[in-house]
């Protein structure tokens, strides 16, 4: 399989078993204890939201044509043949769809034939275009299909979605977006950026209107204009997937399990 393609190999081997650990430790636990999930259902949630991702993507689509070609034409002569990544993401209801973005990494792996980590993958082309987001300007033909929407919780590789707890998987209750900005406080004392930005999706699935998308698409436009945001974009900082629940129940990443684990010698 073409390494541009799938989810497994960007699982390491050390991360998989902390994964499954956790999984096997907390889930049920966190299940039993999260609060139920309801979703707000409108007129605008049936047909409206649809209805202005149609609006927008169409005009934006055929004036990014051109764009998207010259830009697959650098990315050929960056990284050579597919110029394509793809994956499978988890969009509505769960089902599964194909996300396509312009590579920006070659592939570049470690010793057990593993991906190594965005940062060192990257291209000098690469940053460039992840630091405009450029590589995302191929999302428009998954809003256009109807896999994606405007404004919506980030789509997620089918292995991360399949460590969320049912809670969070009610992320999926609408079409993902190009990008949910968070407006939620973060109120968990270990500064969980996954507890944060999944438990916005949440409040954003129980409370989206068509003024509250307004209100981040103007914040998401803030984002793209943002110079610290266009960096950690560049360079992948920051990057470490999602790995399950630690014993608090809060929705941890790999670094920051590994290292409590390390301080509590249990591993």
């Amino acid at each position: 399989m073409d390494k541009s393609v799938g989810n497994d190999n960007l699982i390491s081997t050390e991360e998989g078993k902390i994964a499954e650990l956790l999984k096997k430790r907390n889930l049920q636990k966190v299940n039993e204890n999260s609060q139920k999930v309801h979703p707000r259902c409108t007129f605008y949630t049936k047909y409206g939201k649809r209805f202005l991702d149609l609006l927008i993507s169409i005009p934006v689509f055929i004036i990014l044509l051109p764009i998207n070609f010259i830009l697959g034409i650098c990315t050929f002569l960056d990284v050579g043949r597919p110029i394509l990544f793809k994956q499978t993401r988890v969009g509505k209801n769960g089902q599964h769809f194909m996300m396509v973005k312009f590579r920006n990494m070659n592939n570049k792996t470690d010793s057990e034939g593993k991906l190594l980590p965005p940062s060192e993958r990257t291209t000098k082309f690469g940053k460039i275009m992840r630091k405009y987001s450029f590589d995302e300007l191929l999302n428009f033909w998954s809003v256009l299909k109807g896999d994606m929407s405007i404004i919506g919780p980030r789509p997620q590789p089918v292995f991360i979605y399949d460590r969320m707890s049912d809670r969070h998987k009610m992320r999926t209750a609408l079409r993902p977006g190009l990008e949910c900005p968070r407006i939620i406080h973060n109120e968990w004392n270990n500064g969980s950026l996954y507890q944060w930005s999944y438990e916005n999706d949440i409040w954003y699935v129980e409370n989206v209107s068509f003024l509250l998308d307004m209100r981040m698409v103007i914040l998401l436009i803030k984002m793209v204009f943002s110079l610290r945001h266009r960096s950690d974009q560049a360079v992948g900082r920051g990057i470490s997937y999602f790995v399950g629940y630690d014993d608090d129940g809060i929705a941890t990443s790999y670094k920051n399990q590994l290292a409590r684990m390390e301080k509590e010698g249990s591993l």
